[in-house]
């Protein structure tokens, strides 16, 4: 299922949804693709979606304003990271989903977007209803971009990198989150998933890092190597979303 939730003034924007075949009210999550807010699209995370709607969990990967396609920058992703989560929020009853159980994901650059809708204050767009949270109850990240203001190499593309930069926006009570990450990723380093790790558990909030010893960036993606990697991190956002409450534990 297809679903607008945004018009923004490049174009109307979709959430590609996909529902869990029950009638009890479940959690929710929507993905953000990778692309270094370039390129990339939702088609990455289908596989992911298809797992957890299996699982009982109404899961969407959301289309959000790119570089190449809308000459957009990345403060227009993370509002538009915001508005979907606001959207599925807004259309709970709609959708049949408790609007207290959602979660944002994503990898890279989408993961970065993920981070910033639980973390960052403000960017939300100023059109839509304040009174309904842009803000996740949990976040499950890829490899994400979380220190924008330690990759030099993107100054050029942040008016101000620390308004942007989910690990200069740590704080207490943020959703729990759960990273993974490979220890040779040379796109993000993994020390950026290290210090936002320990500097969430020192704020009292949940944060696991899942490291992965050897793997590069986007090693968990479905039709990498052997398929072992995203077979193994799924496995492990699976147990995470049982923990909390989003998924009911495999029978």
């Amino acid at each position: 299922m297809q679903r607008i939730y945004k018009s923004a003034p490049q174009g109307e924007l979709t959430l590609h949804i996909f529902q869990p075949d029950t009638d009890e009210q479940t959690a929710a999550i929507v993905f953000f693709f990778g692309g270094g807010w370039t390129g990339g699209n939702p088609q990455q995370f289908f596989p992911h979606c298809e797992y957890l709607a299996a699982r009982g969990m109404l899961a969407a990967s959301a289309e959000y304003r790119i570089k190449s396609k809308h000459g957009t920058s990345p403060y227009e992703c993370v509002e538009d990271g915001k508005s979907a989560v606001r959207w599925l929020r807004a259309h709970a009853d709609e959708l049949n989903i408790d609007p207290n159980r959602i979660a944002s994901g994503g990898g890279s650059a989408g993961g970065h977007v993920g981070a910033c809708t639980g973390t960052v204050l403000g960017l939300d767009a100023a059109d839509e209803d304040g009174t309904v949270s842009s803000r996740p109850n949990a976040m499950v990240l890829f490899n994400p971009v979380v220190d924008v203001v330690a990759l030099e190499r993107l100054a050029d593309r942040f008016r101000s990198p620390r308004e942007i930069s989910p690990f200069h926006h740590v704080r207490p009570n943020l959703p729990p989150t759960i990273i993974f990450h490979g220890t040779h990723d040379n796109t993000v380093p993994f020390e950026q998933a290290e210090r936002f790790t320990k500097a969430m558990r020192e704020a009292g909030n949940i944060c696991d890092l899942c490291a992965y010893e050897g793997r590069s960036h986007g090693f968990f993606n479905y039709g990498r190597g052997d398929g072992a990697d995203c077979d193994q991190t799924v496995a492990q956002m699976d147990d995470f979303l049982v923990q909390l409450g989003f998924l009911e534990p495999k029978s």
